[in-house]
């Protein structure tokens, strides 16, 4: 599914690292699956709670003055052991520094060495360095310049000959196993020579897993390419810190997801991958006279000559029956792991330098947003920061929007992995496409979601409504006076009708600032409250003014303002539910309300909180009609509102359309506290 322009750019970004240095192959440590057979990189693992056991085991001093005891959960590494390693402040250990010790079963002699990332609360406080057991073996490894006995291949299981300095006989019982099989033996050699002390001790730990594999990864040793990100250089990632800072995060605290992903990196980031399909490291290397590669003199095509496969096409200046002959060539037989490629997705999307000129990508880059998960800020949006960085010298974007997870009815991630995922075809069909993205929308950027269906029978009761609304708000004459703000002012003259356009300017306001920072959910938070309120409470208000019960001027007020919030409405629904939206605007305009314009305030300059007061007494009136059994449309003979003195203007202002919603006969106005009522039915 990657075409050749997708492989053609991801090879030139690489052969333009490597030129510059960005890129380099190596021989050196490396997670490896063992069941896909490949490496993994640092963003692939996670840590996975596992039950182990500490073996207490004895290493004999090599002047014959005792024996150090350690604590080990792997002792199938024995044979691997370089080092014994404790914190240089652990005062128990600080005569033994520079010492030897004997690896029991194996014979080697190792040194114990002091290093800083040695606990002295675990286990006995000492730890043997093995070739490799975990990342910071490797760690201890490098820093303390160890040499090197790998007993682990990339099959994962134990390589058939010994090391220099272990003793074969021993390391013959353990050949060819996997670990698990090799761990049995050691201990049953261990019980045999009364070299383990007590029994072992269970434990669960974290133990490193690719995050689609089966069994723990294992480290091997193997030639690698690379591209520097910060692991192993503090400028260069003191320089990725501060790119971040130059993109604004929606939600702000995403940052320092990224910062504390950047900060805590310990290796360069792995692109190379052992797999059959994926994007071909554009690289030859030639052979010498016994057809060894010369891994310090790779071959490189042109940029003219890309995309290229070196396992068929040729490198300049040779045949192609040199291929994997002395003196002749070869070709690199790894892809690019996906992150590479993907991580080039600006340059992918815009062109880059495809064609005789760049005019797309000059006018599109950097982008303005990448909108993507949260839990691959370590991957994709790491990768691409790094990629943008070492080509342009600039971030890739000027946004980046992280939606959350998808949780299902047990608050776990939904995935494909784990088999709880739920197709949206099905929903579309249950609940339609308007309520499937009405849930959607309604989980904030940044935070998990959980699959819900009732959410989404809201999202549909929602597009039914404003269907419902729109065909009764359009069922009435069409008003006279212009649509335009200054047209408004004119027509729309009632204080309550001025009242709802200014709480519906705010509303404006609210849901422009939240989808210009990306938030989509209080966006539509906010819309929804007050389209709710709108037909909850202000349509039923002036209905009765509406149909002209006091007179056309009053009902063209009502009627225009009626007009006004529902053109609003519906503008401010229509990213989150397009179809219902798309289809009450076509009743009464003859273009696409995706092409139109975003709402603006009315700018009547009502005063927002007048109607409030009005609603309260009208929802009291509601409430004693209930609570008596009587329908709403039973006659009140008398109202009496209690409220405080500066309350009384606005319900004078609303008073002939309270009267009119509830068919109240007579309202009186009295002081307090509280707007209270007292409600006498006819």
């Amino acid at each position: 599914t990657i075409d050749e322009r997708s492989r053609r750019i991801s090879q030139r970004a690489f052969l333009r690292n490597v030129a510059a240095g960005q890129a380099y192959s190596h021989e050196a440590p490396t997670l490896w699956d063992i069941d896909f057979r490949t490496a993994v990189a640092q963003a692939e693992m996670e840590d996975r709670e596992r039950p182990g056991a500490y073996h207490k085991i004895p290493f004999r001093r090599t002047d014959g003055t005792g024996t150090v005891e350690i604590d080990t959960t792997r002792p199938e590494l024995l044979a691997a052991c370089v080092a014994l390693v404790a914190h240089p402040d652990d005062e128990r250990f600080q005569p033994l520094f520079g010492t030897t010790v004997e690896v029991p079963l194996y014979g080697q002699q190792v040194e114990i060495k002091a290093h800083e990332l040695a606990q002295p609360d675990k286990g006995t406080g000492i730890a043997m360095i093995c070739t490799f057991g975990d990342t910071t073996d490797v760690t201890w490894w490098r820093e303390l310049d160890l040499g090197i006995r790998p007993i682990i291949g990339r099959d994962g299981r134990i390589l058939p000959d010994a090391p220099a300095g272990v003793d074969p006989d021993a390391y013959a019982l353990i050949s060819g196993k996997y670990p698990n099989q090799a761990q049995r033996a050691v201990v049953e050699q261990l019980v045999e020579h009364d070299l383990l002390i007590g029994e072992p001790r269970p434990v669960q730990h974290p133990v490193k897993f690719y995050e689609r594999g089966e069994r723990p990864l294992e480290i091997v040793t193997s030639r690698q390419w690379y591209i520097r990100n910060g692991g192993r250089d503090a400028d260069l990632r003191a320089a990725l810190v501060a790119r971040g800072h130059e993109v604004t995060w929606h939600p702000e605290h995403m940052r320092h997801r990224y910062e504390n992903w950047v900060e805590g990196l310990n290796g360069d980031w792995l692109v190379s991958r052992q797999r059959f399909f994926g994007v071909p490291i554009p690289i030859w290397y030639p052979l010498d006279a016994s057809g060894e590669p010369q891994y310090d003199a790779p071959l490189t095509p042109s940029e003219d000559q890309l995309p290229i496969d070196p396992s068929a096409d040729v490198p300049a200046g040779y045949t192609a029956d040199q291929r994997d002959q002395p003196n002749g060539f070869t070709g690199d037989r790894d892809v690019f792991d996906t992150w590479a490629t993907s991580s080039l997705t600006p340059e992918i999307a815009g062109l880059w330098e495809e064609g005789d000129d760049n005019e797309l990508f000059d006018r599109i880059f950097p982008m303005d947003l990448r909108p993507q998960g949260h839990d691959i800020i370590r991957t994709w949006l790491f990768s691409t920061m790094t990629r943008s960085h070492h080509e342009f010298g600039t971030a890739p974007w000027k946004h980046a929007s992280l939606s959350g997870w998808i949780l299902d009815p047990d608050r776990k991630k939904m995935s494909k992995s784990k088999g709880n995922v739920v197709t949206p075809m099905d929903l579309f069909d249950v609940h339609g496409t308007d309520a499937v993205r009405y849930w959607a929308a309604s989980g904030r950027p940044g935070v998990d979601t959980a699959f819900s269906e009732d959410q989404m029978k809201v999202g549909r009761k929602l597009a039914n409504k404003l269907l419902n609304v729109s065909k009764f708000v359009l069922g009435f004459p069409e008003p006279t006076g212009e649509a335009g703000s200054a047209g408004l002012t004119d027509v729309v003259t009632d204080p309550i009708d001025r009242s709802m356009l200014a709480k519906l300017d705010d509303v404006i306001a609210e849901a422009t600032t939240g989808f210009a920072a990306f938030d989509y959910a209080r966006a539509l938070e906010r819309s929804e409250a007050f389209f709710w309120w709108f037909c909850d409470n202000y349509v039923e208000l002036v209905k009765g003014r509406a149909y002209g019960s006091r007179g056309p001027d009053a009902a063209n007020s009502a009627l225009r303002a009626l007009r006004e919030a529902l053109g609003s409405i519906q503008r401010l629904f229509a990213p989150i539910i397009p179809f219902a939206t798309e289809e009450a605007w076509s009743w009464w305009h003859d273009t696409s309300i995706h092409a139109t314009t975003w709402p603006t305030a009315s700018g009547v300059g009502g005063e927002a909180a007048l109607i409030d007061p009005v609603i309260e007494a009208l929802q009291q009136v509601r409430r004693a009609k209930t609570e008596a059994k009587q329908s709403q449309k039973s006659a009140v003979a008398a109202l009496t509102v209690t409220a405080p003195d500066d309350l009384h203007d606005a319900l004078r202002a609303g008073e002939a359309d309270l009267g009119d919603a509830g068919s109240i006969e007579k309202v009186l106005l009295v002081p307090g506290a509280d707007v209270t009522c007292e409600v006498t039915l006819a």
